[in-house]
Parts: C-alpha cells; sequence; structure tokens
C-alpha cells in the first residue's frame, strides 16, 4: 500500500530537486523532457487561438522544455516564479528594469560583478537612473545612504573578484523599512547553499552558465520572485521578448539534478587547496569566506550552509610577470573568463577601475582559482609546478 502524501516525511532539498520539473504532463512517460524547438505553434481553430485555449501559443512565450526548468528553479529557490535569460548578465538587466523608473536612485555594492557596474553606468545612467556604490561590509548603515527616491539595493555575495561577505537581512531590513527592494546576485552559493527570497532578497539572480550547468557548454541566466514582485518581472521579461534556446534550458535542466553532488566535491576540494594554499609562504592572504579566519567567515556560517569552488590568492610581492608564469605553467587550471564548470581555472584580473569606494591595496598580484572536480591532490602538485616557475622569473 502506498503512503499517504500527508503522513509522508518532509523530504530533503536535494531529493526534491531531483523530482522537480518532472510532471508528466511535460515529460510524457519520460525521465528528462523532450527538447522543443519552436517558434511557431498551431491552434485547431481562429477562436481558440483568438482565446488563447491551450496551455502553449508561442515558442517565446514557453514550451515542455522551459517550464519543466522553471518549475525545478522554483523549487530550488523558494520562488513563485522564474524567467530565463540567455546569460547572467542579461538577467541582472532584466532584474533591473523590471523595477527601476527614470529619476529612481540605487544602492549597489562596490564589489559588483564588472559587466553589471558597466550597464549600472552606461545603459541605465543614459535612462536617467542614479547610482550610488556602497562598501560591501556596511551592512545596516546603509541606511544612511538612502535618499527619497532610492528604489533599489543591488547587492552580492562574496564580492566579485574580492569576496567580501554582505549581510543581506541587515541590507533588507533597512531597504524594506524605506520601501525599497533588494536585488540579489547570489551565482557563487547557489540557491542550494542560501535561499536569497528566504533572507530578504526580492529578487534573486543567478548566472546559470556557472554551476547550474556545470560543464562549461551553457549560457544561461535566471531572475526568481515571489507575489506581486513575480507578476511585474514576467511582464517586463516577455516586454523585453527575452528567450533561451531549448538546448540551453535542457542541459541546465540536467546540470541541476546533479548540483548537490558537485556542488559537495568543489567545495571540498576548494578548501583542501585554500588550507594548503595559507601555507605558501608566496601567498599573503586567501579570499575564501569558507575558510576559518576569513573576514566574512562568521556572516557565510550564518547565513550559508555550504560553499562553492570559487576563490582567490593575494600574492606576497610578486611581480606581474611572475603571476603570468605561474598560472601559464599549469597544466590542470584553464585560463578562461567563465566558471563553475568540472574543470578547474586560474585567471589573473586587474582591480584598477572597478572600485569607486573601497579601493583595495593589495600586498602583490590577485589571482583568482576556481577548483573544479579534478583529484585535489593532483591540482596541489599543479599548483606547486606554478611555483616553481614562477620562482624562476
Amino acid at each position: 500500500m502506498s503512503e499517504d502524501k500527508e503522513d509522508r516525511p518532509p523530504r530533503r532539498r536535494s531529493t526534491r530537486l531531483l523530482h522537480s520539473g518532472r510532471d508528466r504532463s511535460l515529460t510524457g512517460p519520460f525521465v528528462n523532457p523532450p527538447v522543443v524547438h519552436a517558434s511557431t505553434v498551431l491552434f485547431p481553430t481562429v477562436e481558440d487561438m483568438q482565446q488563447n485555449r491551450q496551455r502553449y501559443s508561442y515558442g517565446r512565450f514557453g514550451t515542455p522544455t522551459s517550464d519543466a526548468l522553471e518549475l525545478a528553479m522554483n523549487e530550488l529557490e523558494g520562488a513563485d516564479g522564474t524567467v530565463l535569460c540567455p546569460s547572467g548578465l542579461a538577467a541582472a538587466t532584466v532584474a533591473f528594469l523590471a523595477v527601476v523608473s527614470a529619476g529612481d536612485h540605487v544602492l549597489v555594492t562596490d564589489s559588483v560583478y564588472g559587466p553589471v557596474r558597466r550597464l549600472i553606468d552606461g545603459l541605465l545612467r543614459r535612462l536617467g537612473v542614479e547610482a550610488t556604490y556602497y562598501d560591501p561590509t556596511i551592512g545596516g548603515d546603509i541606511a544612511g545612504l538612502f535618499k527619497p527616491n532610492t528604489k533599489i539595493v543591488y547587492a552580492e555575495s562574496p564580492g566579485s573578484l574580492t569576496f567580501e561577505m554582505q549581510d543581506l537581512p541587515a541590507l533588507a531590513a533597512a531597504a524594506h523599512a524605506r520601501n525599497a527592494l533588494v536585488l540579489f546576485d547570489n551565482t557563487w552559493a547557489t540557491p542550494l547553499h542560501f535561499r536569497a527570497l528566504d533572507h530578504g532578497a526580492d529578487l534573486s539572480i543567478i548566472s546559470g552558465t556557472k554551476y547550474l550547468g556545470g560543464h562549461a557548454d551553457v549560457m544561461l541566466g535566471t531572475v526568481a520572485a515571489r507575489g506581486q514582485l513575480w507578476t511585474r518581472l514576467r511582464q517586463t521579461y516577455r516586454d523585453m521578448g527575452l528567450h533561451v534556446g531549448p538546448d540551453d534550458m535542457y542541459l541546465a535542466l540536467r546540470g541541476i539534478r546533479t548540483l548537490p553532488i558537485r556542488l559537495e566535491h568543489h567545495a571540498r576540494s576548494a578548501m583542501a587547496v585554500a588550507t594548503w594554499l595559507q601555507g605558501r609562504p608566496e601567498v599573503t592572504r586567501v579570499l575564501y569566506p569558507a575558510l576559518p579566519g576569513d573576514p566574512g567567515h562568521a556572516l557565510w556560517k550564518r547565513d550559508m550552509t555550504g560553499a562553492s569552488g570559487l576563490f582567490a590568492i593575494v600574492m606576497r610581492g610578486w611581480s606581474e610577470a611572475q603571476a603570468m608564469r605561474f598560472i601559464d605553467s599549469l597544466e590542470l587550471f584553464g585560463i578562461g573568463a567563465s566558471w563553475g564548470g568540472y574543470e578547474s581555472l586560474a585567471t589573473l584580473p586587474h582591480l584598477d577601475g572597478i572600485r569607486s569606494v573601497t579601493p583595495r591595496h593589495l600586498e602583490g598580484p590577485l589571482i583568482r582559482l576556481h577548483i573544479g572536480l579534478e583529484d585535489p591532490a593532483d591540482l596541489i602538485a599543479d599548483l606547486e609546478r606554478g611555483f616553481a616557475a614562477a620562482a624562476q622569473v
């Protein structure tokens, strides 16, 4: 006899995630949904089309493939609805345009992802939106930066490149007390380890290109919302004509199924490598909130249930030539901008010109590392070779 659903103990998130978006009306008898390539959708009669009497009406407005991914994201985010965008930057763009108008003022973390800063200083400024950047560690003191026309706080935690943790509940309390909304980039932790909507965010933004896909082959962004804001977000999304290709939707949905075990491996390996790097004389600091001793560790431990594989190291007195030699000599770490896939990456970002209120004066070059799914012992051996090569410069 089957167990009554009301008597069944609550299922854990990883189990629910495996089964989300698997409505048989979408998938039929198959485990995975069909990959529907569609623009035109046919109606049986003119009246049916005029009255919109069927579930699907036009490819851009939804297919079984998009519905399955949106339902899975709703489960992951704890949201009433999610829109799918062609990139993380597109997701941030539609989130802003859903809630700002000409004459509004927005508060933006100074550690924001660089392309989003360009969006704010370029397109939004041309549309009449004013921005003030704030120290990412400001917490509840952000209340002192609000203006009468402040409508948005845009946060990202940990911060891009420099990994400062932000106190989202404190930011949200200050914003909501002044009838402002909070937009939150949650790409690093993913909603698996931090449900931004549960901690005060009004819109949760994810670059699904990273961990949701997990295999460096997807371009995707998502924005999740609850309540009336979901209706507003969905309408803006439709007005902008955004859409994601069905193959990317399918790959992202497949990636979500393995997200818990992949993130567990990423975090475990990242901690092993970060701890080893802490002991290297060439490294003055490891910027990784999950690491005890990191300035943001207490906030990370309070709010998040896990970590991912991305962090940075600051080199002790190295020249840029040494940092370049170090990265170029690595065999297991690719050199590439995106992260969150199965492969390890190393990049040499520059902080010049991307901070306006909290300039970072570092002891040496900043090297960002993404720890992939390789064996951490092999990654450490590869980094050891890199240090040996840098010593020759």
